[in-house]
């Protein structure tokens, strides 16, 4: 629970730094009257009660891929159950699209929360306000320089500073709530549907605010992995969700008071003034723990695509021997830093930020759930008299707040936008050409037993083993061919290897292997993995003792094919999309170093595909 509240809630539990401020004095301003700020602090708790507590915390959390969960996980999971349906294709789509507007709210998380949070120095210390910039750019620079040192370490302290930062943000809010205790009338729904009722477009606008309370909420799904669900679920319901709701009502409370006065920063102004650069302090570490938790998440939902075949291989490198989960993927991390330290100095300011921010939590949460009224109808055949009320309810709100939010696409909505439909073409193109190069090599293919028939008896064998890799479980690899054409010799056993990545996150060690003797020492071999895991080809070869008998590295060589593209006018994909593929293969990291093969033991040939 300790390491729930200190990795899982660092992005939603950091929104009370800038979200009720935005709904009053963001792109949007409302007026600060008991209707205004009532409604404001009822939408907030109950749109938490909705999205956070029914959506994600009771039902989606049990929709676990083998206790995996994200979108990634939830796509396999129902892709995985639905295949052959008409709409399977577009439930893919949906996915790939929701893990692509992740990578824009992964820019943007780090450099809202880091930004509004070293902002609260101009309150604290007025003088300092010109080091904002400065102090905020440096501190993501450390960030993301510490990445390849993993995470580890510093993780042990998270959970206690969260705990820290979330008691004294509930100690303030509470103490700010004694001093007008009206302000708890706002649990009541009235108070939100008096808003709408009385301002109903000031209520819609608001809403694009309004949802920066729950931002962070697909993490609770998305780490469940590594916390499980009780955990999760245990602390946001007695300990994440009371501090929050005791902190806005707290900053509500305040403005209720105060006015305009306490607009610059309700957050920081609710401590007594002694107490505001501590503050700023503890808020500038739960705002470091909050983007260490997205830049973590970004890394595994890149392993997970790489995995189920929608990125190239990158070189991933892992930062812990006891904890799988921790990786580091340099491609991704040097990406994330460039991109978060231009939206601050593009965008300046946390209200600037914050209006690029939304779209993209917003549709991840509207495409979760399109993907879960699947789950409930095709997997978990709930009846329609149960599913769709709590849809129509799901799909409401979501698509609210989604409406809401493409409002501030002229401010700087427009970004996540961007990054997402670059990031989703990537990724489609990637597994369409993929998918394409792989059909391509099949039609040239040689049935395997014509070859053994055809070349065993007439070439010459020499001793050791080769060891042909192939992404295809039929036919005769292109490098097979390569070499005996080219060296007219054969190993004495030579085995026929593919990888398999499933659509569970893990493949137990005694269903990791299956083989096939295909006769004059030929053998086909298959390695299943999970996309949670690795594709350490030596360390699984050297547990295997079927395909004619152990394997001994330094009599083992590796045969790898290495296509370059030719685009085509081929039927397929546009020729830019072609092209794009052919640029991606070429600076994928080579099947080498991603299978872990040993170096002095590999032999590439090439060949050349049209697609």
């Amino acid at each position: 629970m300790l390491g729930a509240v200190g990795i899982v809630f660092g992005d939603i539990g950091t929104s009370p730094l800038y979200a009720f401020r935005e709904t009053f004095d963001g792109h949007h301003k409302l007026a600060l009257d008991p209707l205004h700020i009532m409604g404001v602090i009822s939408l907030m708790f109950w749109s938490m009660m909705i999205v956070v507590t029914l959506k994600y915390v009771s039902i989606i959390m049990r929709a676990d891929n083998k206790g995996e969960g994200g979108s990634l996980a939830l796509l396999a999971l129902v892709s995985g159950r639905t295949q052959g349906k008409r709409w399977t294709s577009g439930i893919v789509l949906l996915g790939v699209f929701a893990t692509a507007l992740f990578y824009g709210d992964s820019m943007i998380t780090p450099a809202v929360s880091v930004l509004s949070a070293v902002e609260g120095v101009a309150i604290a210390a007025p003088a300092f306000g010109g080091l904002v910039l400065p102090i905020a750019v440096l501190i993501l620079v450390g960030l993301f320089s510490i990445q390849r040192g993993g995470t580890s370490r510093v993780g042990a302290f998270f959970g206690p500073i969260m705990l820290c930062y979330f008691t004294v943000i509930a100690a303030l809010g509470v103490v700010s709530i004694v001093q007008t205790p009206t302000i708890l009338h706002a649990f009541l729904p009235t108070y939100a549907i008096s808003f709408f009722v009385h301002d109903p477009l000031a209520a819609f606008l608001a809403l694009g605010s309004v949802v920066l309370a729950v931002t962070g909420a697909e993490a609770l799904y998305a780490d469940m992995g590594h916390f499980g669900r009780k955990p999760i679920a245990f602390s946001w319901l007695w300990v994440v969700l009371p501090a929050l709701m005791a902190n806005y009502m707290g900053q509500g409370a305040l403005l209720m008071r105060e006015g305009a006065a306490a607009l610059e920063s309700p957050f920081y102004m609710l401590a007594p003034e002694g107490f505001q650069l501590p503050m700023v302090f503890l808020a500038t570490a739960a705002a470091i723990i909050a983007s260490q938790a997205v830049i973590s998440g970004a890394f595994s939902v890149t392993q997970q695509a790489i995995q189920l075949g929608f990125i190239p291989r990158l070189r991933i490198d892992h930062t812990s021997a006891a904890t799988a989960g921790q990786i580091y993927i340099p491609l991704i991390n040097w990406a994330l830093m460039v991109m978060v330290i231009l939206l601050v100095l593009t965008f300046r300011t946390s209200s600037n930020l914050t209006a690029a921010y939304g779209i993209a939590v917003t549709g991840a949460m509207l495409i979760d759930t399109c993907l879960l009224a699947v789950l409930l109808f095709a997997l978990w055949r709930w009846p329609v008299y149960y599913a769709l009320p709590l849809l129509a309810v799901f799909f409401l709100v979501d698509g609210a707040y989604f409406a809401a939010n493409l409002t501030k696409v002229p401010d700087g909505g427009w970004f996540p936008l961007m990054i997402g439909i670059i990031v989703f073409v990537l990724l489609t193109t990637w597994a369409k050409g993929r998918k394409l190069m792989i059909e391509r090599l099949r039609e040239a293919a040689m049935p395997i037993k014509v070859f053994i028939q055809s070349a065993a008896n007439s070439a010459s064998r020499v001793p050791g083993t080769a060891v042909f890799m192939t992404s295809t479980p039929d036919g005769v690899p292109h490098a097979l061919l390569h070499n005996l054409k080219h060296n007219k010799v054969l190993h004495e056993r030579v085995v026929l290897l593919t990888v398999k990545i499933t659509d569970e996150p893990f493949v137990a060690e005694e269903n990791r292997v299956k083989a096939d003797d295909l006769g004059q020492g030929f053998h086909r071999l298959i390695l299943r993995y999970g996309f949670m895991q690795d594709a350490d080809v030596p360390a699984a070869l050297r547990q295997v003792k079927v395909a004619g008998g152990d394997f001994r590295m330094m009599e083992t060589s590796f045969f790898l094919a290495r296509q370059t593209l030719l685009p085509s006018s081929r039927p397929g994909m546009m020729i830019w999309r072609e092209k794009l593929f052919a640029w991606m293969l070429r600076n994928a990291e080579s099947a080498m170093e991603f299978f872990r093969l040993p170096t002095n033991r590999v032999v590439e040939l090439g060949s050349q595909v049209e697609i």
